[in-house]
Order: C-alpha cells, then structure tokens, then sequence
C-alpha cells in the first residue's frame, strides 16, 4: 500500500505504520471496550493487515489512530478509531473520519462499515447509517466466534 499523509495546523495523519507508537497504541486500545482482552500481538497482526492512519503533533507524539480493513477497491470496515484523551475536544477524531473517507486510496470503495457501541453521532456526519434503519438491514448476516 502506498503511504499517504495530510496535514492540518499542528497535526499530521500518516498511513506509514513504522510510525506508530506501539507502547501508545497498545495502552490505548487495552483501555477499550472492543480489544481490552486482545494480546499486543493480535492486534499489531490486525493494523500490518488494513489501512492504519496514525495522527501526531508536530513534536511526533501521537495522539490517534484508526485502521480500515479493506479490498482497496469495493469494501471497507472502519476500525479502533482511538483518540489521546488529552487531546479530545479538538475535532481530531472528525478529521480522522474525514481523512479516511475521502482518502483517494478508498475512491472506488463504496460500501463503508463499522462497529460502535456508543459513537453513532460521529459516524452519522460522515454518511453512515444504522444498518437496522437502512435498506440493507435484511442483506447482511454475520458470523461471531469466541475470541481466542
């Protein structure tokens, strides 16, 4: 995959995972609801194999992250959207969203999903929809497996 970066004020988002502050990452994602009982090494498996966009300052620290597991071509999903707490407020988490859904890598992608217990009003500014609301409500189906 080719290696993408945007800037905006103080901040940069990069698709250059060598970049990544594993030791951040890591801490940050075993704080959450969705990955606290995953080990560092699945988890580095999941980012090596999607889309990842790491968000800095301009001293290098990171303060967010996403990944989007994707074809490149027609499907995506959204996932791990991670902001610093410290740096919650300041519209990053809408800038990563907006990044990552006009990134011109995903152009031709065009069924975008996610995952979300309780951030539905982010993602409803960028187009997407309850699936349960939706049209395609009685198309998808899943297949849940205990974790290991």
């Amino acid at each position: 995959m080719t290696i993408s970066s945007w800037k905006q004020g103080v901040f940069e988002i990069s698709t250059d995972i060598s970049r990544l502050n594993k030791e951040w990452l890591f801490d940050g994602l075993h704080e959450t609801y969705w990955a606290a009982d995953d080990t560092s090494e699945k988890l580095w498996t999941s980012i090596e194999n999607a889309r990842s966009y790491g968000l800095y300052t301009d001293t290098g620290a990171q303060v967010g992250f996403t990944r989007v597991v994707t074809d490149m071509a027609r499907f995506a999903w959204v996932s791990d959207v991670l902001i610093d707490p410290a740096a919650r407020g300041l519209g990053l988490g809408k800038w990563l969203m907006q990044t990552i859904t006009t990134d011109p890598a995903l152009a031709t992608v065009h069924l975008w999903m996610l995952g979300t217990d309780d951030a539905h009003g982010l993602y409803e500014q960028y187009g997407f929809e309850k699936t349960a609301a939706s049209a395609m409500a009685d198309q998808f189906m899943h297949l849940r497996r205990a974790k290991i």
